[in-house]
């Protein structure tokens, strides 16, 4: 953001081993559906405070059957313990170190084991991942609240931990996508706030957009659809003044989210009284997929 007196008194500047960053800049946390991508919820603040500082404001939003994906920064006793008393699960990578008493042993290789007052069960692993680098093995180890190796087989819990990175992708959608690479531009912290919540707002449309259109494919996962397609076609709309001028269709979702279908799905459908179209936008930029509806801070699955 700009580095006007009035944001470097109230975000101030990154300090970091290099010296800092030569503007200031904030701390955005944000919880997101894995299934949908959508946002349901966000904070935001200086980066004098860490991410598990700010964690616990979005604990307020958790209900009872989420599942929340925590990264092993977020494996903080009193944090977990919060998020149990919503009802709601966790699923979060620990450090290996990380001492976890062995109270019950499961027939998959996990165990039965207490973090603070929460009863967890402790799942070990080894990750490969391969690339057109080569190919790499890691060690994870994972804690969750769903202490059932038969409800939840272990197999089924590590596969789904992979689903946290989908908060990466909505942080690039954000930052990088909507923003086109551009930094704020508000000057006072008031205008900051709006023009972050205008990003975070700009974002749900879209993403709601693209949730409502894939719904009534049972074939496309939501997450298929190209947010960078439907943010185009958004655009186009907006420059045509579509639903605006008389004479124009009024398909606004229908439109934005036809177009952001994945390229082999995009067919003609077509509502009662509206105009179906299945143009390409300017971007053909595929998104990653994603398998389940967990919730995850990737902030609450946060990065």
């Amino acid at each position: 953001m700009p580095d006007s007196p009035a944001n470097q008194a109230e975000f101030v500047r990154h300090r970091c081993n290099n010296g800092g960053a030569g503007y200031p800049s904030l701390r955005l946390l944000v919880l997101v559906s894995c299934g949908t991508r959508t946002v349901l919820d966000a904070v935001f603040g200086p980066t004098t405070n860490g991410e598990t500082f700010y964690a616990p404001s979005l604990v307020r939003s958790l209900r009872e059957g989420m599942i929340v994906l925590l990264d092993r920064n977020f494996a903080v006793q009193a944090l977990v313990e919060a998020i149990t008393g919503t009802g709601a699960h966790v699923l979060v990578r620990v450090k290996e170190h990380r001492r976890l008493p062995v109270l019950q042993r499961f027939p998959d290789g996990s165990y039965l084991s207490r973090l603070g007052a929460v009863a967890v069960r402790v799942i070990g692993c080894e990750i490969s991942v391969s690339t057109s680098q080569g190919r790499r093995t890691g060690a994870y180890r994972l804690v969750t609240t769903l202490t059932d190796p038969h409800a939840r087989p272990a197999t089924e819990l590590i596969r789904l931990c992979h689903e946290r990175w989908e908060i990466e992708t909505s942080y690039l959608e954000i930052k990088s996508t909507i923003l086109g690479g551009r930094v704020l531009r508000a000057r006072t912290p008031a205008g900051v706030v709006q023009e972050v919540f205008a990003l975070l707002v700009t974002c749900q449309i879209l993403r709601l957009a693209m949730a409502d259109a894939t719904g009534i494919r049972q074939d496309i996962d939501p997450d298929r659809a190209s947010f960078s397609i439907a943010l185009n076609t958004a655009r186009d709309l907006i420059v045509q003044a579509a639903g605006v001028l008389d004479g124009t269709t009024i398909d606004l979702i229908g439109t934005i989210g036809r177009r952001s279908w994945p390229t082999s799905c995009q067919i003609a459908v077509s509502a009662p009284g509206h105009a179906s179209s299945n143009a390409p936008s300017r971007s053909t930029t595929p998104e990653a997929p994603s398998t389940e509806p967990a919730t995850k801070p990737r902030s609450a699955s946060t990065s």
